[in-house]
């Protein structure tokens, strides 16, 4: 039987937080503790890019206490994560080298689709509730401390998803700068929200229906249920009884307000700013309902890890919500859908034929489905600077599920399909880039250049690829009756570069079709 008692920690923007749980196959997810602390790191490394002496002995003292409260509980194991606050940092890696000498806790800086993805992924724990929401027009706002970032879902599928700098810790920065009276306050927070929003509506939103909004943040989904109606099931309730009631919370002080919800002094203008982005959000999505589940960060954590060591199932195809946001980002950019899914196909054929030579697993067979789905998205940009502007496309378009690094290898991948492969010293120059990523953009790269020269002349459609290990050879025998002189001429020369990678020479074998 498989039981482990893990805790999750939270190094957030505004509070370092730490979830002690019981994870077993029988029982799912029980939480046992929750421990908080507030510690406003994120206005410090927003503004200046560093932790001041008082923050970093105070983060150290917390924590200490944290691994005190972590023994007491016997933890089997933990994870510790850093977002904004940290990610932002001008010295990051001495900051965590100091956190670990000092508590030997060992932290981890997420990303912001890393950090999305599992707060996405504490959402979808929720099973069958999340499945029947999603199966609408859906927008997911997650607010964080440096920014909010919003998800669109069509009939269950992931759309789009989009990083704004419209965090609350942020927001309060800029507003503390400006010196003005309360009421004028309220008028320049709405328009540095309304901004932004107004371009999100207008690249993204016109042409899809949202019903539900679903709310994950510190602030306004804590207070809900004393908002909700006795009708309404836990955490759900109608945008027009948020709204009416936002509209009577800015007609009170911020004590009034402190003192109705029961909130701290310090929290009334973080939840107030979260009002307001939520009411922005609402206005511009049309949303009827909102759903706020009540997770946090830590939930995502916990339940990744009981997925990655097999305590739990998954309750969500997520691989399908990255592939359909790569088929979206391809539809943006006027990329070829025939070719793209044509060339995916005689790609997918060519890395499950070769398992046994390129020793990569179902990730990197993932990171080769979307290289393929993108493979022509630059020329959105332009036809002569195809592989560059295809890398920037990429790596400025968010796949919730797809880490930054993760990112980098498919726009890599992608780019040197059309341009000349750069080799390692050149390529992992000023970028940090490990040995295995490296290879493993190598192997792809090959496959996808053979895979992208077979359908050359875009005729391959509905025409079946097989791929045979012959020796030192790889065979892919197509059946059509169509001439593949041209094929074969760009299949020799991008041949050339798999030969090198894989040291595997590939053949291509024509079967006549009657």
């Amino acid at each position: 039987m498989k039981r482990k008692t893990f805790a999750a920690i939270d190094l957030g923007s505004y509070e370092l937080a730490m979830k002690i749980y019981e994870i077993s196959i029988q029982k799912g997810m029980c939480e046992i503790d929750h421990i908080r602390h507030r510690l406003d790191l994120g206005t410090e490394s927003y503004r200046s890019g560093k932790l001041t002496y008082e923050h970093m002995e105070e983060l150290c003292r917390v924590l200490k206490d944290y691994r005190r409260i972590m023994d007491s509980y016997k933890v089997d194991d933990y994870c510790a994560y850093g977002t904004s606050a940290i990610r932002e940092l001008d010295n990051t890696m001495i900051v965590l080298d100091r956190i670990e000498q000092r508590t030997g806790i060992r932290i981890n800086v997420l990303s912001n689709s890393e950090q999305r993805f599992l707060d996405y992924k504490s959402i979808a724990a929720k099973g069958d509730v999340f499945e029947t929401v999603i199966s609408k027009g859906t927008a997911i706002l997650d607010i964080g401390g440096g920014s909010i970032q919003i998800s669109l879902f069509e009939k269950g599928s992931l759309t789009a998803t989009q990083n704004l700098r419209l965090g609350v810790l942020r927001l309060r920065d800029r507003m503390n700068q400006i010196a003005s009276g309360p009421g004028r306050m309220n008028q320049i927070l709405e328009e540095l929200i309304e901004g932004e929003l107004s371009v999100f509506h207008k690249l993204y939103l016109k042409d899809i229906e949202i019903d539900n909004l679903i709310l994950v943040d510190d602030y306004v989904s804590p207070v809900l249920s004393a908002l909700k109606k006795n009708d309404r099931k836990k955490g759900f309730m109608t945008a027009e009884a948020i709204k009416n009631k936002l509209a009577d919370l800015r007609m009170k002080s911020m004590a009034e307000i402190g003192r109705e919800l029961m909130l701290s002094d310090e929290n009334v203008p973080l939840f107030l700013i979260s009002a307001f982005l939520i009411k922005g959000v609402l206005d511009h999505t049309g949303a009827k309902d909102i759903w706020a589940p009540g997770v946090t960060l830590c939930d995502g954590i916990a339940y990744d890890y009981a997925q990655e060591n097999r305590i739990l199932k998954q309750f969500h195809d997520f691989e399908s919500d990255i592939v359909s946001c790569a088929k979206y980002t391809s539809k943006r950019y006027l990329g070829s859908r025939r070719r793209s899914e044509a060339v995916e196909a005689i790609a997918l054929t060519v890395f499950d034929s070769t398992k046994k030579i390129h020793g990569m697993g179902k990730r990197e067979r993932l990171l080769l489905r979307i290289s393929a789905l993108l493979y022509d998205c630059g020329k959105f940009m332009s036809l002569s600077s195809l592989g560059e502007c295809s890398y920037q496309i990429i790596m400025s378009t968010e796949m919730i599920g797809l880490s930054h690094a993760e990112r980098e290898i498919v726009a890599n991948v992608v780019k040197f399909n059309h341009t000349e492969f750069i080799y390692y010293d050149e390529i992992v120059k000023g970028r940090g880039m490990s040995r295995d990523a490296y290879l493993v953009i190598a192997k792809l790269t090959a496959m996808l250049r053979l895979s992208g020269a077979l359908d050359a002349k875009r005729n391959l459609k509905g025409v079946t690829v097989k791929a045979v290990l012959h020796e030192e050879e790889l065979w892919l025998q197509v059946e059509t009756s169509e001439s593949l002189e041209f094929e074969r001429a760009l299949f020799a020369e991008k041949g050339e570069f798999f030969e090198e990678v894989f040291n595997l020479r590939p053949v291509l074998k024509q079967k006549r079709s009657i």
